[in-house]
């Protein structure tokens, strides 16, 4: 029988697939057999028009690792449940609270022989998931698993919801990994506050800094949050969007202010030509046009040539800037651009010796297996 390790977090879009690339990038170069699900799909693009969900339900995450890790059909582990309103009002009024047979199922693929890391990814939180019996203690519990978890600091009282973490999950805690630190704190969090968990007995495996391409969100997802009309530049929807500028200056200024930044969706008045121009000269993924009016026709016609996306929304620019803001962090790690720099990150900035100790798996960084 393999060992089985699950991934989880306080709360969403912490870094968890992050973290799930980086170890099994790993093992699989190391010739380590590995096998990855979620127990809760909770990233599944559902036909409003089909009330049936397909079976084998495999989540779009675990779909995309296992493409991007060339995994086989056999490697990925089916959902049990989909986290979704239409499931959750099925539940909440049969009244049910527990993951049924699909759980025991689970618990004896689990069982059956198999030399290698199982690695199951929890839903968004700690509670996440309880409606379905599937939250992140009772898998854990559940398949006997133990448990790393992913969270995102900001200062010391970050600390509060690990000790409430370790407090559900005893000893099927293994350790932590600490993401999303600004990058100037990082040598900080590792003299100063690693120690001071670990006296808590909190093992960390891990401090990896914030990045700008891990929160980025590509043009085609801004599309569809804003339900945008994409005015050129169909085929450029692909492109990342890391940082967000408002054009509400003077050409001038904004000129200055544009070379500053890189990879921007420029968020700007339908009537500010002299805006989008600038725009379209600085490192502009996007360029999003609010209000009443459409652009003059030689603005697109420089979009086109400098491929940069023209979306026109209905929205005025406050509303747009807010969702656009939200955006960021908040989105699937579904680019292989993303996926390259994960790896690279985990390797950086994990232990994994000490991490592959704590498992019994007979693997080490730097002399293989």
């Amino acid at each position: 029988m393999g060992t089985t390790l699950m991934v989880g977090s306080c709360e969403p879009f912490s870094g968890k697939s992050a973290l799930v690339l980086g170890i099994s990038r790993y093992l699989i170069a190391a010739k380590q057999k590995i096998r990855f699900g979620k127990p809760l799909a909770t990233s599944f693009d559902v036909d409003p028009s089909v009330s049936v969900v397909p079976t084998p339900l495999i989540d779009d995450d675990v779909r995309f690792i296992g493409e991007t890790l060339e995994l086989s059909e056999e490697q990925l582990i089916p959902s049990l449940h989909l986290l979704a309103s239409s499931t959750a009002d099925e539940r909440l009024f049969y009244g049910q609270l527990d993951a049924g047979e699909g759980l025991e199922v689970l618990r004896q693929k689990l069982l059956a022989p198999f030399e290698g890391l199982t690695i199951l990814e929890a839903a968004g939180s700690l509670h996440e998931g309880l409606l379905y019996g599937l939250s992140l203690g009772q898998v854990a519990r559940g398949v006997d698993a133990q448990v790393v978890l992913v969270h995102l600091w900001q200062d010391s009282c970050s600390v509060d919801a690990l000790l409430a973490a370790r407090e559900q999950l005893g000893d099927r805690l293994l350790g932590i990994v600490l993401n999303a630190v600004t990058p100037d704190d990082v040598k900080a969090l590792e003299n100063d506050v690693v120690p001071a968990l670990e006296a808590l007995g909190m093992v960390v495996f891990g401090v990896m800094p914030r990045s700008p391409l891990l929160r980025s969100v590509t043009v085609g997802e801004l599309v569809r949050r804003l339900d945008a009309r994409v005015l050129c530049c169909l085929e450029r929807l692909e492109l990342l969007v890391e940082t967000l500028s408002i054009g509400a200056m003077n050409v001038n200024s904004a000129m200055e202010f544009f070379r500053r930044r890189r990879n921007m969706a420029v968020v700007t008045g339908a009537d500010r030509t002299d805006i989008q121009l600038a725009a379209l000269e600085a490192s502009t993924q996007c360029l999003i046009l609010t209000g009443a009016g459409e652009p003059l026709p030689q603005l697109i016609n420089r979009a086109e040539e400098l491929e940069v996306p023209l979306l026109k929304v209905d929205r005025d620019t406050l509303s747009t800037v807010e969702v656009i803001e939200q955006a960021f962090g908040h989105v699937r790690l579904h680019e292989a651009v993303k996926a390259t720099y994960a790896f690279r990150l985990v390797q950086e900035h994990c232990d994994l010796d000490r991490l592959f100790d704590s498992l019994e798996l007979p693997c080490r960084v730097n002399g293989r297996c």
